[in-house]
């Protein structure tokens, strides 16, 4: 039997898989969408965006809009393809599992 190649461990946790699916099908999203959409608090999600940020799986861009602050993400090249093997690896583990 092979061994089974090991899920990423940066996309794996719940919030981070979550925000990494949103980030695939926008061009960008801002925090408080994120926030909503995970269910996550403020700090919470902060930690899992910058270990996403950390492993340059996503990009995030603060500014200053109409005198309050404004963080935005997106995914980039790198992310897309670590997600694409993410979902790779999880279709071979259901594979060996049926």
């Amino acid at each position: 039997m092979d061994k089974l190649v090991q899920v990423d461990p940066i996309i794996h946790a719940p919030i981070r898989l979550s925000v990494m699916t949103i980030l695939l099908s926008v061009k960008d999203a801002d925090f408080s969408y994120l926030k909503e959409a995970t269910g996550a608090t403020d700090g919470n999600l902060s930690t899992h965006l910058s270990k996403l940020e950390s492993a340059k799986y996503i990009r995030i861009v603060k500014r200053i809009k109409a005198k309050k602050p404004k963080t935005t993400c997106s995914i980039t090249p790198e992310g897309r393809l670590a997600y694409e093997k993410y979902v790779s690896v999880l279709e071979q583990y259901i594979k060996r599992s049926v």
